[in-house]
């Protein structure tokens, strides 16, 4: 391996390019060579982005074709849906690690894909060279694939609270209800009717009722059915996911903070405590937060989970999970502490 792998970075005038670019910049094994944005083609980075300019000041967005990806080490692919799939099938043979951010690569069988994205898989004899980039649950299969799908920020949020406990066998597989608000930043950079200012200063909504495209994601992952509801909460990222489910015996909250506590005793970027989790809290890291409660008047056991969407739940996510499978330590170049105030 070289002493810095090149990277590129598709997509990369979106936010989770700009948050990929904020965290590369202090990552000493990765070094970006090419950004590409076709809308912002010919513009500098810190024209698009202020924030970066120290950094990035002489960077210039560049067209797909131009590119040359085939030339670098990894490739990390910030492109939507069914638009990621149509670079990856030339990529994955040409460069020795594909990061796909979209949800092209997450699902395991492409027809449920096509019920939840409404577009036939082109690629789908891709999709098992892929791991799930969730590295809590899925480092064996990091450690012995070679490109990533990375998770959605929803998911993050309700499989990491959620998993040990189903695995533990101190929850019921049914009746799961989750219940999550996300910052504004996961609609993505470009403007629309329901996330300008104006439309979410001061509103809180739910949004995806039902009909959510993490819903499958989540219960692959999960290995259950759950009820699933997004809301949108005027912040400008971030993401709590309150979690309910039934116990399948006599619970409390020690135990279940215990059984939280034990399954990621040894995870940098896991921190379980009895405080409850907070956005703000989060913000700018890595980190995820977790807390449980058992209501005993209702018998419900309740999970949490505080992370930044832009960070834990996809940049920050990704390159966790890129370190692992380019054989570097997974923490390299992430904020482990959230920015306050």
């Amino acid at each position: 391996m070289p002493e810095q792998l090149s990277v590129g970075i598709v997509g990369a005038s979106g936010f989770t390019g700009a948050e990929l670019l904020r965290l590369l910049v202090n990552h000493p094994d990765m070094d970006v060579r090419v950004v590409t944005g076709d809308t912002q083609a010919g513009n500098k980075v810190a024209d698009l982005y202020p924030s970066l300019a120290p950094a990035y000041g002489d960077m210039t967005y560049v067209k797909l074709e131009d590119a040359g990806l085939d030339k670098l080490d990894m490739v990390f692919a910030g492109l939507p849906h069914r638009a990621s799939q149509e670079i990856v099938g030339d990529l994955i043979d040409h460069v020795d690690h594909v990061i796909d951010l979209s949800a092209d690569f997450r699902l395991n069988d492409p027809l449920v894909y096509e019920k939840w994205y409404e577009v036939p898989h082109v690629v789908p004899d891709l999709i098992d060279r892929f791991a799930y980039g969730l590295p809590e649950l899925f480092r064996d299969d990091l450690k012995s694939k070679k490109h990533v799908a990375v998770p959605g920020c929803y998911p993050s949020t309700a499989v990491l609270p959620l998993a040990p406990l189903l695995r533990a066998g101190v929850i019921s597989e049914t009746g799961i209800i989750i219940d999550a608000a996300s910052g504004v930043s996961g609609a993505g950079r470009a403007p629309k009717e329901n996330t300008t200012f104006c439309a979410v200063d001061e509103d809180f909504s739910a949004y995806g009722v039902g009909t959510h495209r993490h819903t499958p994601e989540i219960e692959q992952t999960l290995g259950t059915q759950v009820v699933f509801t997004p809301h949108l909460a005027p912040m400008n990222r971030g993401i709590l996911a309150t979690c309910y489910a039934k116990p399948t015996g006599s619970s409390s909250t020690e135990e279940l903070l215990s059984v939280l506590a034990e399954f990621y005793a040894d995870e940098p970027f896991v921190h379980v405590s009895e405080r409850l989790p907070t956005t703000k809290a989060t913000l700018g890291s890595n980190s995820a937060h977790i807390s449980a409660r058992f209501d005993e008047r209702t018998q419900t056991a309740m999970v949490f989970c505080a992370l930044d969407n832009l960070c834990k739940g996809s940049s920050g996510g990704a390159i966790q999970s890129a370190n692992i499978v380019a054989g570097l330590d997974e923490t390299t170049g992430l904020p482990l502490v959230g920015l306050m105030p």
